[in-house]
């Protein structure tokens, strides 16, 4: 978190540096009382986002952030925890996620690191009956939801895909903290699984590619999706497709987030707690159990109906 935001109102410091927010100019957004709080850092900034921003640099120790951040949450009934941390941020999202367990907060995980996904977090979500929703979040109409909806077409089709790929680009923090090969690992498995999961035929790993590419300061929040499907049709014909996606990055999520939020909070609502099953598998790439979109929505809409 840089020193130009901790401590302002939200409402001024989502416009500052490096922050890219184009859609409202900053005296019309509405003002809040919800002010920017100080996290543990850990390994929330990759080296990539470090070389531009200057971290902030505190004085108080990891137990003294934590116990300051139980005790906002608690001061203010927080419900709900959303993390959109940067990809490859580990440690900083298991730091969260034992904060709602620690505070009874639902969780909803937007980011690929395995919480509610993985078993091990998923039994301790479980046995306190908070609610968590996870992990990744796919955009509104975004690479993955594209991409995983095509391969399910031409399989369900009957033709056989041979190999695909998946590349993305951008230009906001995010794609320049993804220059960070080393943060990627759970991103490409996330994305790819996601793909995966939809075909009758699990392609050979290096058949698919599904993952970032790169970083393009002049995109902005501009996300460029290009994918590739090849395969053949019967009687053995060949056949491809090509796609090329151009959305802006924050609000194909946005919208997404608020149906997550909302799932959580019916979730509180009712008692149920664990990995909200139907709404981890519709809003993101790699929930606990993978199944088809049309599913997950039927799924969903029973969930929220009580059913």
């Amino acid at each position: 978190m840089g020193d130009n935001k901790v401590g302002t109102p939200l409402n001024e410091a989502i416009y500052a540096y490096p922050n890219m927010v184009d859609w409202i100019p900053k005296d019309k957004m509405p003002k809040t009382n919800a002010k920017v709080y100080e996290s543990p850092l850990l390994d929330g900034v990759g080296i990539w986002v470090e070389n531009r921003i200057k971290p902030l640099e505190t004085k108080k120790t990891h137990e003294q952030i934590t116990e300051e951040v139980k005790k906002i949450i608690k001061e203010n009934n927080v419900e709900i925890i959303v993390s959109y941390l940067p990809v490859g941020s580990d440690k900083v999202t298991e730091f969260w996620a034992q904060i709602c367990l620690d505070t009874n907060t639902a969780f909803v995980n937007c980011i690929p690191s395995f919480i509610a996904s993985d078993e091990k977090w998923a039994k301790k979500f479980k046995e306190k009956n908070i609610p968590v929703i996870g992990d990744d979040i796919k955009g509104q109409v975004g690479a993955t939801i594209v991409h995983r909806t095509l391969a399910k077409l031409c399989s369900d089709r009957g033709t056989k895909i041979e190999k695909t790929y998946q590349i993305n680009v951008g230009g906001n923090t995010d794609f320049l903290n993804m220059k960070e090969q080393d943060r990627l690992a759970s991103k490409r498995i996330s994305k790819t699984e996601s793909v995966q999961s939809q075909l009758k035929e699990r392609l050979a790993d290096d058949q698919i590619y599904v993952g970032p590419s790169d970083f393009i300061p002049f995109l902005g929040n501009t996300k460029l999706m290009f994918m590739r499907i090849e395969g053949r049709q019967w009687a053995n014909i060949p056949y491809n497709m090509e796609v090329r996606l151009e959305v802006d990055d924050k609000a194909n999520s946005a919208g997404i987030v608020i149906d997550a939020i909302r799932l959580a909070k019916i979730a509180l609502d009712r008692g149920v707690g664990g990995p909200i099953i139907p709404a981890s598998a519709y809003l993101m790439k790699h929930p606990l159990e993978q199944m088809s979109d049309v599913q997950a929505k039927k799924d969903c809409e029973k969930f929220v109906e009580g059913k």
